[in-house]
Parts: structure tokens; sequence; C-alpha cells
């Protein structure tokens, strides 16, 4: 038992965070990118509509991510981007 809640701890507790506390913003996390997913496929097809949002949404997510690794118990053990995956947000 003690093994299956490691399973469900382990990660968010790398965080800083307990379960509850990463299961919310991770959550909050998918629906934002489910959201620059709605705007970028009406962007397809309306261009004159959500010009930035999918983007814009994705730098957000992209800082927010940063900063809660820089700010988790160990930032060392989790690796982000690769310096080309960086250059998309930059």
């Amino acid at each position: 038992m003690e093994k299956l809640k490691k399973l469900f701890t382990d990660h968010p507790n790398q965080m800083g965070e307990s379960y509850i506390e990463h299961l919310i913003c991770a959550s909050m996390y998918g629906v934002r990118m489910v959201f620059a997913g709605f705007a970028a496929i009406i962007h397809s097809i309306f261009p004159f509509l959500f010009q930035t949002t999918a983007s814009d949404l994705a730098k957000a997510i992209t800082g927010d991510v940063r900063t809660r690794i820089s700010e988790s118990v160990v930032p060392e053990q989790v690796e982000l981007e690769t310096p080309e995956q960086a250059e998309i947000f930059d």
C-alpha cells in the first residue's frame, strides 16, 4: 500500500506540493491548454480571431512551469526543455 501511495505523492512532493495541490495546479494547466487548443482551431478557420491567444497561453504556461520548477524542492531533477525547444517560446 505504501508503494502505491508513493506513486501518487513522490512527484508532487518534489514540487513542494501535496497531491491535492498538484492535482489542482496540473488540472488548471490542462484546462488552459484545452482552451488554447480551441482558440487555435477557431483561429485556423477565422484568422482574425484569437490571433495570439494560443501562443500567449503557451508562453504563460511555460513561464509558470519554469517558476514552479525553480522554486521546487529538488529543481535539478526536472529538465523542462532542450535549448531547441526553448527557442519556440522566445
